[in-house]
C-alpha cells in the first residue's frame, strides 16, 4: 500500500517526477501542452519555449472541481501563447482573457461513423430491444437532463431510448428507471457505428445548467455522419452551428422533444445530406490540427527558434 500524503506533498513529488524525465532525456527545447489549469501547480518552473492552453469545456462549471481551478486557470491564461477552445461559446468567454484565442469547435471522424449508414448488425446486447429506438452516446453526468428522460419515457412507453456511456459523478441509483430505458454501458470507439446503425434517431438530451453552458458536443457530427436525424435540447454551440441544419431539431421543453422525435418517426425527412456531408468533411480532425499546427509553428516563428516538427513537446 503506497503511503498517504498532503496536496502539497503530491505536487511537490509530481514536479520531481517532471524534472527528472527532463534530465533523464535531455530535453531542452519544448513546448508544454495543457489541457488542465490544475497541471501548472507542478509546472510552473518549466520554461517552454511556447505554452498552449487547449480548453476543451469549463472545467471549473463541473461537479466536483477543485476551488483551485479558477485561480489556476486566470495563471495559465496570463502566461499562454495560444488558447484553444473547444467551441465558439467558450471561445466568446476567454477572448478578453488571452490576446491570442482561437475557436476549434468539435470535428468528426467521417470516414468511421459513415460506416453507419452501411446497415451493420446489430450488437448482441441491442438486439432484443424493440424499435423505434432512440439513442445517447456520452458520459452520463450532472450535464445530462435525468427528468427529460424519466418524462419522455413515461409519455411514450413503445419508445426505446438506448443510452451508451458511463455513469460519472452521479448517483447511479438516482437514474430514472422504466422498461423502455436501457442503460447498455460504456463502448469501445470502435463499436459505435454498429449501435449507430441501429438507431432511428440520436438525442443530446441535455441540461441547461452552468456544466452545459460551454459545451460542444462531440455527438452532433459524429451522429450526423452516421445518417441519424438528431434532437437536443438548445445547448448554445449545437443551435449555433447546427440550429438551421434539417436533421437537427431543437427543443427546449418535453413537448417540444416529443414532437420533434414523433414527426421524424413518422414523416421519415430526408434532408440533404449532400450538403450535410460537404460540412462534416471540412470538421475533420485532421483539418483542425492542421490548424492548430499551423497556429503553433506561426508561434514558434515569431520567437524565432526551429520548426515545433523538431522539438519535443509536453502535453500536460
Amino acid at each position: 500500500m503506497l503511503p498517504t500524503t498532503g496536496h502539497e506533498a503530491e505536487i511537490d513529488q509530481q514536479r520531481q517526477w517532471l524534472s527528472g524525465l527532463l534530465i533523464r532525456y535531455g530535453i531542452t527545447d519544448y513546448g508544454t501542452w495543457y489541457y488542465t489549469p490544475m497541471a501548472l501547480a507542478f509546472t510552473d518552473h518549466l520554461k517552454p519555449r511556447v505554452t498552449l492552453y487547449d480548453c476543451m469545456d469549463e472545467l471549473s462549471a463541473f461537479q466536483g472541481a477543485s476551488p483551485q481551478l479558477r485561480e489556476q486557470e486566470k495563471q495559465l491564461l496570463q502566461r499562454a501563447d495560444l488558447v484553444f477552445t473547444g467551441g465558439h461559446s467558450l471561445f466568446e468567454a476567454k477572448k478578453k482573457l488571452n490576446p491570442s484565442v482561437h475557436a476549434f469547435p468539435s470535428s468528426v471522424d467521417y470516414a468511421h461513423f459513415a460506416k453507419a449508414r452501411q446497415g451493420l448488425l446489430d450488437p448482441a446486447d441491442q438486439q432484443e430491444i424493440a424499435y423505434p429506438r432512440i439513442g445517447y452516446s456520452g458520459v452520463i453526468d450532472e450535464r445530462v437532463d435525468l427528468s427529460l428522460l424519466r418524462e419522455l419515457a413515461q409519455r411514450q412507453p413503445t419508445w426505446q431510448f438506448i443510452l451508451l456511456g458511463p455513469v460519472v459523478k452521479i448517483d447511479p441509483d438516482t437514474l430514472p428507471q422504466a422498461s423502455n430505458l436501457h442503460y447498455l454501458g460504456m463502448k469501445s470507439y470502435d463499436e459505435l457505428p454498429a449501435y449507430f446503425s441501429n438507431w432511428e434517431i440520436g438525442m443530446l438530451p441535455f441540461a441547461l445548467n452552468e456544466s452545459t453552458r460551454f459545451i460542444s458536443p462531440t455527438k452532433t457530427p459524429e451522429y450526423l455522419a452516421g445518417g441519424l436525424p438528431v434532437v437536443s435540447t438548445p445547448i448554445r454551440d449545437v443551435v449555433t452551428t447546427y440550429g438551421g441544419c434539417g436533421p437537427v431539431w431543437i427543443a427546449d421543453s418535453v413537448l417540444t422533444f416529443e414532437e420533434a422525435i414523433g414527426r421524424m418517426l413518422q414523416n421519415h425527412p430526408k434532408p440533404d445530406w449532400v450538403g450535410i456531408d460537404v460540412q462534416l468533411r471540412q470538421q475533420s480532425w485532421q483539418r483542425t490540427w492542421q490548424a492548430m499546427l499551423g497556429l503553433v509553428e506561426e508561434q514558434l516563428r515569431a520567437k524565432d527558434v526551429d520548426s515545433p516538427d523538431t522539438q519535443p513537446v509536453l502535453s500536460l
